[in-house]
């Protein structure tokens, strides 16, 4: 397998649990997926991992939330201002960026790429190493993408946050069924008469903690979108 190493921000929060994941890939050139966000100790130990590797092929964006994207000009300037930048403004799906074959999967953001190297992904924000993630749209496109990438014979998921993923099938089945009993416990509610948005968060996002129970709203709206375009809920 291609010589992977993380390399962890210091930005831990609700959100981006430990912090965020910048790997660095491959030797002579290295690639970067996500320099994560502008902290100068983070960006100067992310350019010294590719100068050891023996200088920069590139920079893979899986998607530009800041937590992912905000350092990408200062490392660009650390790398010498001209490395190649792979993300969904130029970058497409069923194409290739350096050792990477790329994948559209929106859901997370609608800018959301998914990087595969071998048997390795690097996901973003489209799986996590712990837990799941708010899907801010295009649910049946995100569910498509989960299944797609369930159909790669993947021994490693890299995730924007979180740790490695040592099974992606079981990770990738966990992921599919749990969108899969949200949705049964948001029709529950429907049948039960719940109508209000707190009320179906209540029913169906019983266990989100208080502190993300605003991106379990938008999450909640994703379903609700699903099921009105399938003539499944009001």
């Amino acid at each position: 397998m291609i010589e992977i190493e993380r390399i962890l921000a210091p930005n831990p929060g609700p959100l981006t649990l430990t912090g965020t994941n910048t790997w660095v890939v491959g030797r002579d050139p290295a690639w970067v997926v996500d320099p994560g966000p502008v902290i100068d100790a983070h960006l100067d130990a992310v350019a010294a991992a590719v100068a050891e590797r023996g200088g920069a092929g590139g920079i893979a964006l899986t998607h530009r939330h800041a937590d992912h994207s905000e350092g990408v000009d200062a490392l660009r300037e650390r790398l010498g201002g001209t490395v190649a930048l792979g993300s969904f403004d130029n970058v497409l799906e069923g194409h290739t960026f350096g050792p990477f074959d790329v994948l559209y999967i929106p859901g997370h953001a609608d800018d959301h790429l998914v990087f595969v190297a071998g048997s390795a992904a690097f996901t973003g924000d489209t799986v996590l190493g712990q837990g799941s993630v708010f899907v801010s749209g295009r649910l049946r496109e995100y569910l498509d993408g989960l299944r797609r990438l369930r159909a790669l014979e993947l021994e490693l998921i890299l995730p924007g946050h979180g740790d490695p993923v040592t099974d992606p099938a079981a990770k990738l089945d966990q992921y599919l069924a749990h969108r899969a009993d949200r949705e049964r416990k948001l029709l529950a509610a429907l049948a039960s008469g719940a109508s209000t948005e707190d009320e179906l968060l209540d029913a169906a996002w019983d266990d989100a903690p208080p502190e993300v129970r605003q991106f379990a709203a938008i999450s909640m709206r994703t379903h609700m979108e699903k099921l009105r375009e399938e003539g499944l809920a009001p």
